[in-house]
């Protein structure tokens, strides 16, 4: 792969990259491809920011193009409507995930965006909208209603898609660990409403549990 590749030459790289036993962990993921991410980041690397090349590898449609599309992309590079089709069209979690943290929260738009999709009737959507939502809570909390964000929090995401309900239960928890004056509170909330409590987590690994999360995250900054 040069920075001059087509798109077939790219697409052809990746196919060649195909492996079983990736697919087999992707899909666990909800993921449709079988391309190691080590080895696509690889090919992005080569190719280098390429925006032309950008737009025609995610119009393949293909996830593996997809992810590449957006590593040799930037955050400028796509208008708001642009970044919300492509939300939209985004359905596999891995290239909805790459959309929104690598270029959606680093957009001129991100929070015209956040503002048009929080509360979006579409649960992904929403989900992105309260994603960007945590973006603000770290790094720029300033006129955020972080109460009024519990209050919704603790209404609605109990019930919520899971898609949604991770986006919530994130936010939840970085309120707690940013914000000392509402900790409890958002602790409270996360034991009642037991989101996530039962969720596996490997040994190492912080669960997403929002009680444990907040405790364990707090406990660091000590």
């Amino acid at each position: 792969m040069t920075p001059q590749s087509s798109a077939d030459e790219v697409s052809r790289a990746l196919a060649a990259l195909e492996d079983p036993k990736a697919r087999a962990i992707n899909e666990r993921h909800g993921d449709d491809h079988g391309v190691n991410l080590t080895k696509l980041r690889a090919v992005a690397k080569q190719l280098k920011r390429n925006p032309g090349l950008a737009r025609e590898l995610w119009a393949t449609g293909s996830s593996p193009e997809r992810l590449v599309s957006l590593l040799i992309s930037g955050p400028k590079d796509y208008t708001a409507d642009e970044l919300e089709a492509m939300l939209r069209d985004s359905r596999i979690p891995k290239v909805r995930d790459w959309l929104v943290n690598y270029i959606v929260k680093k957009s001129p738009h991100a929070e015209e965006l956040r503002l048009r999709w929080f509360n979006h009737a579409d649960p992904l959507l929403a989900g992105s909208g309260w994603a960007l939502t945590t973006e603000r809570v770290l790094k720029r909390p300033e006129g955020l209603d972080l109460p009024a964000l519990l209050d919704q929090i603790e209404s609605e995401m109990g019930s919520a898609p899971e898609s949604l309900q991770w986006a919530m239960n994130e936010c939840l928890a970085q309120i707690g660990i940013t914000t000392p004056a509402l900790r409890t509170r958002a602790i409270d909330i996360g034991e009642r409403l037991q989101v996530l409590a039962d969720y596996p987590t490997p040994p190492g690994c912080v669960s997403p549990f929002a009680p444990i999360w907040i405790t364990e995250m707090v406990s660091r900054q000590k």
